[in-house]
């Protein structure tokens, strides 16, 4: 069952965050969980926009990217992998097709492991 709000009602994300650094982890989870609260757009909707920023701006493997756990949250909101891949091959046009070939790459480790 998806979240009312994907940061503040994910108690694992959470602790994700404060193994980063707990000033950081607190700082985000406040800050990112009053933008998640926002009431106009659903839940699913902003996990969809946020692994389309990290596409945009290639933030996809490695220490400190965000990606798998965008990814993981979109999947805790009920996204499936075939609507993510979707989101991909529209984000060829707009965002390139080279960031989006980078994503199908980096979407298939996450979700292999």
């Amino acid at each position: 069952m998806p979240y009312k709000n994907a940061v503040l009602d994910d108690q694992q994300l959470q602790q994700a965050l404060k193994k980063i650094n707990p000033k950081f982890g607190d700082f985000v989870t406040r800050v990112a969980g009053e933008a998640w609260g926002l009431p106009l757009i659903d839940q699913k909707t902003k996990a969809l926009i946020v692994i389309t920023v990290d596409v945009v701006n290639q933030n996809l493997l490695g220490s400190g990217t965000p990606f798998a756990a965008h990814v993981d949250m979109a999947i805790k909101q009920g996204v499936t992998r075939a609507e993510i891949e979707e989101l991909l091959l529209f984000l060829c046009v707009y965002a390139g097709f080279n960031k989006a070939a980078a994503s199908f790459g980096a979407l298939d480790e996450i979700l292999t492991d």
